[in-house]
């Protein structure tokens, strides 16, 4: 992947993020510098990612949300804001 221009300190919101390119793109971002907030049903796996990157140095935020409920949406963006 090339590097991603001004996204340290930015705060980057990645749905899926439990696995496959949601985590791929969640690492990335985070060496980037930015900090990211993953939004994801599977808890565990979100908060392993987060645990991950926070030991690398990064900053990361795990939530648990199914994006089909608007609630856990609203959630999500409220505590990433």
């Amino acid at each position: 992947m090339s590097k991603v221009e001004n996204i340290a300190g930015k705060v980057v919101v990645i749905t899926g993020a439990s696995s496959g390119l949601g985590g791929a793109a969640a690492r990335h971002l985070s060496a980037q510098g930015a900090i990211v907030v993953l939004a994801a049903r599977r808890k565990d796996r979100i908060n392993s990612l987060a645990n991950e990157l926070i030991k690398n140095g990064s900053t990361a935020l795990a939530v648990e949300t199914d994006v089909t409920d608007h609630s856990q949406v609203k959630k999500l963006v409220d505590t990433a804001v």
